[in-house]
């Protein structure tokens, strides 16, 4: 039946027709991956503008003579410290709370100036085609015959610096492949639609179409790119900060404490468990809400 008759049938039983922003919120509620990611990641990000209130210590603060507390279910732990302390005595929990504003941070600059970039690629290469198409065809073929990992060590091992900057920036150039992928073709897709053609009649300019007509009609697929890509870019931050080409000390990256945490962790294993279940948990609440997001777009039904 289709949603003309639907609606008619609708209409002559006089039960009121649901509004489409009902039946979208139907949806959002029905879907357990997506809430429970939203909830999570919600929550991370509180806790993260919050900080500076929340976090009981400085998480600069060195105090040698309480070095490596264990957290408080030890046996030895105190609530003043309820995650411990590390290697310099620096409280746990206060280092954790402001490295969630550095991952978080890292991972939407990053993921936004990769989405600016492969959006634009994309975008030009589906909508103008030919030779235009198959240079930036090329090129993403290029850059996705490089590994991002290696690419990343590379590049992080020439620049140096490690400040939060650089990591953004170097994670930003390395991460627009699937953005210019999808917003090639889903370009290709409505390049020929009505709506585009009728753009062009009244003289719309090329800018105007795809500014104004074209790009609010991808926008969504591309924030479900958004949300893994940024999820990729944290994992990646702390992967170099891991290995001491990312941030350095003494910011609170999670990376970074797992690095400086594993030569401990046969005897203190919970200097590396507690950032290494954190970084698990915001990326697994990041990817729940990208896969919501892409099940929203997709058709009624699907599982």
């Amino acid at each position: 039946m289709s949603e003309s008759t639907s609606a008619m049938s609708v209409m002559s039983s006089g039960l009121p027709e649901v509004p489409e922003w009902r039946r979208m919120m139907n949806r959002v509620l029905g879907h357990r991956g997506l809430l429970l990611g939203s909830t999570i990641l919600g929550a991370i990000v509180l806790l993260a503008l919050f900080a500076p209130w929340l976090a009981p210590h400085d998480p600069f603060a060195q105090n040698i003579s309480q070095r490596m507390i264990p957290p408080v279910w030890h046996d030895k732990g105190t609530w003043d410290h309820i995650f411990g302390t590390d290697k310099l005595g620096r409280d746990y929990l206060s280092r954790l709370l402001y490295g969630a504003r550095i991952s978080l941070s890292i991972g939407l600059l990053a993921a936004l100036i990769s989405g600016l970039i492969g959006t634009t690629l994309g975008v030009l290469a589906g909508y103008f085609g030919g030779r235009v198409d198959a240079v930036i065809s090329y090129i993403i073929t290029t850059r996705l015959a490089l590994p991002v990992l290696l690419v990343a060590l590379a590049m992080a091992s020439l620049v140096g610096g490690g400040s939060v900057e650089t990591v953004v920036v170097l994670l930003g150039l390395l991460l627009w492949d699937r953005f210019a992928v999808v917003a090639r073709s889903t370009t290709q897709q409505l390049r020929d639609a009505e709506f585009i053609a009728s753009a062009k009649v009244i003289g719309a300019s090329t800018s105007y179409i795809l500014i104004r007509e074209l790009l609010p009609n991808i926008l969504s697929a591309l924030i479900v790119v958004m949300t893994l890509e940024m999820a990729h870019a944290i994992l990646l931050e702390a992967t170099l900060s891991f290995l001491g080409l990312g941030v350095q000390a003494p910011m609170p990256s999670w990376g970074l404490m797992i690095s400086e945490g594993k030569a401990y962790m046969f005897f203190k294993p919970w200097v590396i468990a507690i950032p290494g279940i954190t970084l698990m948990v915001l990326v697994l609440a990041i990817n729940l809400v990208g896969d919501g997001l892409r099940d929203m777009n997709a058709p009624e039904g699907r599982n």
